[in-house]
């Protein structure tokens, strides 16, 4: 099985926590518990951007099952923890059931109930938190103390980053013409993974990350040349209310091309046409690529004009419908 070197050097010359090596490494380590998804495509939205879009799902099982499928069984026998709003939280609930050890996971208590019941589901055991990273963090540790479990970070690991990577290998085997990535971002392990892979086959792929406005810390971090952490985060994108971490931060500053932000309604716009167009479910942190794509910050851009086709990584389909239901009854 190997082990996890947590504690080792990251990296390639450059010091990035992941490359494409670890990158293909983890593609084939998690073959066996992990969907390829299919593109999908839509001439009408394709009309309407004015571009080619190809959509393709990531799920956060990949990220997850490479950390806990990297770990050894000594690694392993003590059980595993994290902290997450939701869709990491089920991944590793999920990738810890299938490698049959205990799943720890740190919940704030904000989080959708569609999502809770996920990780109920898969049998993950839940400690509450406050609904602040230092919250989460704090008590994750204090689990890891006293169980012994090994921490699978949401974002800022290279097992999770690597594992986040295979999305774009996949995207470009089915779709080898890609020349523009947009690609939700938050705590950036899913856009990290996604520029190591995408600049090492082919720097000239443009990798754009999509933000809401309400929890625009990356954008800013891109302008201030530092990580910025926002003292509060409000956006309809539950998924999408992290800050970049200090594996995930060199990545998104030196590979990331530009930060696309949009509003809530923007994202609940392009939702509304991913269920009525596309015919898939999304969540508001999955559909904030094609608001991106839609928006005129991106098409008044120089990468609108050199971008040919698409891709749109769609992140999330957890949508709490016990919450629309009511809203439809009020």
């Amino acid at each position: 099985m190997g082990s996890r070197d947590d504690d080792g050097p990251t990296t390639e010359d450059q010091g990035y926590a992941a490359d494409i090596h670890s990158i293909r490494e983890a593609q084939v380590r998690i073959a066996p518990y992990v969907h390829k998804t299919t593109i999908l495509s839509s001439t009408s939205i394709n009309a309407i951007v004015g571009k080619q879009l190809f959509f393709k799902g990531a799920f956060k099982i990949r990220g997850a099952s490479n950390s806990i499928f990297a770990l050894d069984d000594a690694q392993a026998s003590k059980g595993v923890v994290t902290h997450s709003s939701g869709n990491h939280a089920a991944a590793v609930a999920l990738a810890a059931k299938l490698r049959g050890i205990p799943a720890y996971i740190v919940i704030p208590k904000n989080a959708p109930e569609c999502k809770v019941d996920n990780v109920k589901r898969y049998g993950g055991r839940i400690i509450w938190s406050d609904v602040t990273m230092e919250s989460r963090e704090s008590i994750a540790k204090k689990v890891q103390e006293e169980t012994g479990a090994i921490l699978i970070h949401p974002f800022n690991d290279k097992y999770t980053i690597s594992g986040q990577g295979t999305v774009f290998l996949e995207l470009l085997e089915q779709v080898p013409e890609i020349d523009t990535v947009i690609v939700p971002i938050s705590g950036g392990g899913l856009i990290s993974g996604v520029a190591l892979a995408a600049k090492a086959i082919n720097p000239s792929i443009r990798i754009l990350a999509a933000e809401p406005k309400g929890a625009d810390d990356s954008a800013q971090s891109k302008v201030a040349g530092k990580i910025i952490k926002l003292p509060a985060t409000n956006t309809i994108a539950d998924g999408l209310r992290a800050f970049l971490g200090d594996l995930t931060w060199p990545v998104v500053r030196d590979l990331v091309d530009d930060v696309i932000v949009v509003d809530d309604s923007a994202i609940v716009n392009a939702m509304k046409m991913c269920y009525e167009t596309l015919k898939v479910a999304v969540e508001p942190s999955g559909a904030i690529g094609l608001a991106a794509a839609l928006s005129d910050e991106f098409k008044q851009s120089s990468y609108w004009h050199e971008s040919s086709k698409i891709g749109i990584i769609v992140s999330g389909g957890n949508v709490d419908l016990r919450v629309l239901w009511e809203s439809l009854y009020k």
